[in-house]
């Protein structure tokens, strides 16, 4: 392509999912409300953790951490795609698509680095209990959270940094209801080699690193479960990972539904469906998967709200 045929654009244009006038405010009033559970949702798990001492461990500490994360997670994407939706315009500026792919990647990966935190943590409850308090001491957990934020925002602002060197023409729509890099990527003219290479290998490694911590964790957790000799000792000591495991479950599986729709179909909206699931729902319903199957916390409510719950 000939360099005249290349533009600095000044902004980029969300189809979101449908430019049906009649079904704007379904999506509004849909995405609205899922975006008001998800943060009162995770808003309570967090005021529950801080303000009852039952749950100063490190197990909610890590769990309170998830919850503000999945509330900035859905934030960076939902309130825009609202505006839009009510102005009735689908621009986003250069600038602040840049920003809102780059916090966008930096709460992704701080809820993927997390969930393997928390998989450690009950595989050292559950593997080593006797040692458990020495072990996850406070230090350590905030070191480890540290961690996970450290990682997530280099890795953010190294794809941001490689997006900022492309080059894009005239056309600037993106076919999603945010600015995924994936699909930013996809409306550069210039070569796209190298952020490709280092997308995927990327993804690979922060993606592969935490799934293969969990699938340990609870290979281990498994074979000492098994161990038990008492079928209500087993019961318990598995009832302690319950939520955990159906949280990773959601967010995992959702994730790699995104990216084998994402290899596997050409349709836009198929794909900006398939991410509304760990995007938006997956934060939406991780309070009620811990709440609904946790007696800690469904008491540390009831104290809360004065046992009115």
């Amino acid at each position: 392509m000939e360099p005249g045929n290349y533009t600095r654009v000044s902004e980029f244009h969300l189809l979101g999912f449908s430019e049906d006038p009649e079904l704007q405010p379904l999506i509004f009033g849909l995405f609205l409300s899922m975006y008001l559970v998800t943060v009162l949702g995770n808003l309570l798990i967090i005021l529950a953790t801080i303000s009852d001492s039952h749950l100063h461990t490190p197990m909610y500490f890590f769990l309170s951490n998830l919850s503000l994360v999945d509330i900035c997670f859905t934030s960076t994407t939902i309130p825009k795609m609202l505006v839009n939706i009510q102005t009735q315009s689908k621009d986003i500026t250069y600038s602040g698509c840049i920003t809102q792919m780059c916090f966008f990647m930096v709460f992704l990966e701080v809820d993927n680095f997390l969930l393997a935190v928390m998989a450690y943590d009950r595989y050292v409850a559950i593997c080593h209990p006797l040692h458990y308090t020495v072990i996850m001491n406070p230090r350590l957990c905030g070191v480890l959270v540290l961690l996970c934020w450290i990682l997530s925002v280099l890795h953010a602002l190294l794809q941001s940094l490689m997006v900022l060197r492309l080059s894009f023409c005239t056309h600037s729509e993106i076919p999603h209801f945010f600015c995924e890099l994936n699909q930013v990527i996809r409306l550069a003219c210039s070569d796209t080699f190298l952020n490709d290479l280092v997308m995927n290998f990327v993804t690979v490694l922060l993606g592969g690193a935490p799934i293969t911590g969990i699938v340990y964790s609870y290979s281990k957790i498994v074979s000492s479960i098994r161990a038990i000799s008492s079928a209500q000792g087993r019961y318990k000591a598995f009832s302690t990972c319950a939520s955990h495991l159906s949280v990773v479950s959601l967010f995992y599986g959702t994730g790699l539904g995104v990216y084998f729709s994402s290899a596997a179909a050409q349709s836009s909206l198929s794909s900006a469906t398939a991410s509304v699931m760990y995007s938006v729902v997956t934060p939406m319903l991780n309070p009620f998967i811990y709440s609904l199957r946790n007696k800690d916390v469904k008491g540390a409510l009831r104290r809360l709200f004065g046992g009115k719950l």
